[in-house]
């Protein structure tokens, strides 16, 4: 079986964890400012502050940035669910505008357009890795903050990497991402007092110079491990050469499927903007059936998974805000027709080969059965 993802792990991160496991001092200790340094200085960030999650750096900022009760965020409906979470949990409602059909990022037209005077930031997702057009929405003077959970190693046009504009920028560190911790999260900052913000409120309130029990403001138990974090310092010295294994396996892909009928394949950089590649995801035919080809892949072992559903469809949305089919056509039918395909930086070219060729098959046989 081919999976979908597998991290790189080597001896380097078990000497890492042991070093720490025997050291005894498993939290709070000198890895994570370590690793909060090591990782500004990739994204060229003036600040760091890792945390328990992707999802709980998309909180802070939020916070950070004042979002608050009523207040309206507009960001992509075509995400991981947390982006969407994340506002809901300041009892703040997600404004969702319609994505662009090549880059798959948030429409900034659409964004534009959707701008009232409730709305209190803007959340862009660099989705699957390609820079959202973050400089198009600075234009607007709202708060910003980034989902970049996607997108380690993403550099806009000019140059500035996602994560490096001054904007709150989340990323996370899940198993399948381009740098893992296990479970993690990172939040970079242009911002010394979103830092110390963030910094009291991932560790229940607390002020670095404040006693074990004492608390002067809401915080939450968002810390990262010295555990977690001394795997990330590890990774973070393997990350070009993953980053590099990932791109030169995209472009295997982009070869084996070139000639595959109907199939769209993520778009080329363009414009000077660059990919931090995360998933290779490709969207079907319309005339496909996606579960069934996701099942016809599994019998050929290949693992395959629907990447991603549209938030606003999702049912909690659909009765929490009356969102329905045709609100947003683009995400709807992107949605419908995207699966992620197996993609990790140690994929052998023979496997894409495989895999290609197990795709191509289930689809012309899809096709045929339509003839019929």
């Amino acid at each position: 079986m081919i999976p979908v993802a597998r991290p790189v792990l080597g001896p380097e991160e078990e000497a890492a964890v042991v070093e720490v496991l025997r050291s005894r001092h498993l939290s709070l200790g000198p890895r994570v400012p370590a690793f909060e340094a090591g990782f500004a200085a990739r994204v060229g960030a003036p600040y760091a502050s890792a945390v328990s999650s992707g999802t709980a750096a998309l909180h802070l900022a939020l916070r950070a940035v004042g979002v608050g009760e009523g207040d309206e965020v507009i960001t992509s409906p075509f995400s991981f669910v947390a982006s969407a979470n994340s506002i809901l949990y300041e009892r703040a409602k997600p404004v969702f505008v319609d994505i662009d059909p090549v880059t798959l990022n948030l429409d900034v037209e659409a964004a534009a357009a959707a701008i009232t005077d409730r709305t209190t930031a803007l959340l862009p997702v660099h989705i699957f890795g390609y820079p959202a057009d973050t400089p198009a929405l600075e234009a607007h003077g709202l708060p910003i903050v980034e989902d970049a959970c996607e997108a380690l190693g993403a550099v806009h046009a000019d140059g500035v990497r996602v994560g490096g504009r001054g904007h709150p920028s989340a990323f996370g560190f899940y198993a399948n991402k381009q740098l893992t911790t296990g479970e993690g999260g990172m939040l970079t900052m242009g911002s010394a007092e979103h830092k110390e913000r963030v910094d009291s409120e991932r560790n229940q309130g607390r002020a670095p110079d404040m006693g074990w029990l004492d608390h002067d403001r809401l915080g939450f138990n968002y810390r990262l491990t010295d555990i977690a974090c001394a795997l990330g310092l590890v990774q973070l010295d393997r990350l070009d050469g993953m980053l590099a294994d990932r791109a030169r396996v995209a472009s295997w892909y982009r070869e084996a499927l070139a000639d595959v009928e109907g199939l769209e394949l993520p778009c080329e950089d363009f414009g000077g903007d660059v990919r931090g590649w995360f998933v290779f995801v490709v969207q079907l035919p319309r005339s496909v059936d996606r579960d069934e080809t996701i099942r016809a892949l599994l019998a050929r072992g290949v693992q395959s998974k629907p990447y991603l559903p549209a938030i606003h469809l999702m049912s909690f949305y659909r009765e929490a805000f009356g969102y329905r089919e045709g609100m947003f056509p683009v995400c709807e039918d992107v949605a419908a027709r995207s699966i992620a395909l197996p993609f990790f930086p140690e994929l052998s070219e023979g496997q894409v080969a495989e895999v290609a060729e197990a795709l191509a098959d289930v689809l012309q046989v899809a096709h045929e059965a339509g003839a019929a």
